[in-house]
């Protein structure tokens, strides 16, 4: 189902590892409800949401029995892909953005250009290989699964930072800013499509 008016739309998934249901509306509050089974994960969505102020619905039901791979990987597959069909010809969009982000020690920056050709650049280290129970290296995972789904180019740097929690928090945060820069409608061309190509998808 998509909405293009309303920029909303939503996504159901379902493996044998995962099943998923996702609704977003771009132009939103930052209004979330996220039930992924995992905590920390949780706690990182609302950030992305509540930053983005895109409205998410994200309800995981994963194997979790096994690990936290599959649970994090997929909800990054669904939620790019509904942000992809909620912009959909991505018509009058700002289409880039860069932050960078400040959370007591630690800065993060972010890069965003929602072209349609997913890449991710991702150069951030943690100390330490979990926060609590939550596998450091899925940080990564989600964002390469949510670049590649939503069709966007993304940068991710650490510029530096000691808790791991806050290097997490500030790379969702930082993305969750370009997110909501970078798809906010451009009042000098709200009905052209910003490429010389006249397409970003």
């Amino acid at each position: 189902m998509t909405e293009a008016a309303s920029r909303k739309a939503s996504v159901s998934r379902t493996t044998n590892e995962t099943a998923i249901s996702v609704s977003v509306s771009i132009d939103g509050t930052g209004t979330g409800k996220i039930s992924t089974g995992v905590g920390f994960f949780d706690h990182m969505l609302d950030q992305l949401c509540r930053h983005s102020l895109v409205d998410m619905d994200i309800s995981v039901k994963g194997d979790l029995h096994i690990d936290d791979h599959h649970t994090v990987e997929d909800t990054g597959i669904a939620l790019g892909q509904a942000i992809s069909k909620a912009l959909g010809d991505r018509r009058g969009i700002t289409r880039y953005a860069s932050l960078d982000l400040v959370m007591d020690e630690t800065m993060t920056k972010a890069g965003i250009d929602v072209s349609g050709r997913p890449f991710l650049v991702w150069n951030v280290n943690f100390s330490a290989p979990k926060i609590g129970t939550f596998d450091t290296e899925l940080v990564r995972e989600f964002f390469q699964a949510f670049a590649q789904n939503a069709g966007i180019t993304l940068h991710v740097l650490n510029h530096y930072g000691a808790n791991n929690h806050h290097i997490a928090e500030t790379c969702f945060k930082a993305v969750a800013r370009v997110l909501r820069a970078a798809t906010e409608i451009d009042p000098r061309q709200a009905n052209r499509v910003p490429s010389t190509k006249g397409t970003l998808v």
